[in-house]
């Protein structure tokens, strides 16, 4: 990890010389929130749109924070890194408690960290499992109290999946890690947001897109059915990008692989985010 460039508390230094303290809130309540920024050829995708997203997070926990120091810091480190494609994880904390306590301190200092890695932009194809949606009730802010997507994505990886698509009670809400389209031979899909679903950024940059374009694109409420009946299934992320779904364990479904969809939606998305 010596060579991987971070940054603490606006200190940077290698992320093998970061130590931070076990009272941080980040790691005592999940008391915390974050981004994964994207960088090809050394630029930036949709940076802007990562950083209100970020400051909406924010302020839906009431941190004060300085977010025109945060930008700077997330450039710097990839300025730093010399890297042309990968990604900036940047989080931040309401701060280092005295002692443990549910009820904060209100003089307490933000915390903030992030680092800086290589990330290869390449295809995907996923093999997935539906699951039940165990995850708290404001998903629509970018919390790093991630365990119910660790319990559902680990036990996906037992049993031979990439990734995870979450339902409550029959209702599509969006993959562990990820945001969910699906088509078929007229119209893309995706479900409406919500609570139950973070506003993802590729999400957001491909719906712009297919407006544009003469592709249907249509937001709603959508169950397993409606997806295994699909002719076409794909998940979004600032990682994965369009990532389609090759297969869908103990379901039956109508997948096409390569549909003309999927490929004229993957192809109009490369083309505008990564020239």
């Amino acid at each position: 990890m010596e060579n991987i460039h971070a940054v603490y508390n606006g200190r940077f230094d290698s992320l093998n010389n970061i130590k931070i303290s076990p009272l941080s809130r980040a790691y005592t309540f999940s008391d915390s929130v974050y981004e994964v920024i994207p960088f090809c050829n050394s630029s930036t995708i949709a940076f802007d749109k990562h950083i209100l997203r970020l400051e909406k997070s924010c302020n839906a926990l009431s941190f004060q924070v300085d977010i025109k120091r945060i930008s700077i810091e997330i450039n710097e480190l990839i300025k730093k890194s010399n890297l042309e494609n990968g990604y900036v994880y940047y989080q931040i904390s309401r701060g280092i408690d005295n002692l443990r306590s549910h009820m904060f301190d209100q003089d307490i200092s933000i915390e903030t960290f992030g680092y800086v890695v290589s990330h290869t932009f390449s295809s995907q194809s996923l093999r997935v499992m539906f699951c039940e949606d165990l995850r708290w009730q404001r998903c629509d802010i970018k919390s790093t109290s991630l365990l119910g997507n660790v319990m559902s994505m680990n036990d996906a990886k037992n049993k031979g999946c990439d990734e995870v698509i979450m339902h409550k009670n029959n209702i599509i809400t969006e993959g562990g890690a990820s945001n969910v389209f699906f088509a078929n031979d007229e119209c893309v899909f995706t479900p409406s947001l919500s609570n139950n679903i973070l506003p993802g950024i590729t999400r957001d940059l491909l719906i712009e897109k297919l407006k544009e374009s003469d592709i249907r694109i249509e937001e709603g409420e959508y169950t397993i059915d409606d997806l295994t009946g699909a002719k076409s299934i794909w998940l979004t992320s600032s990682t994965k990008g369009l990532a389609q779904v090759i297969d869908v364990i103990d379901k039956k479904t109508n997948i096409q692989v390569d549909h003309h969809l999927f490929k004229k939606c993957e192809e109009l998305f490369v083309k505008n985010y990564f020239k």
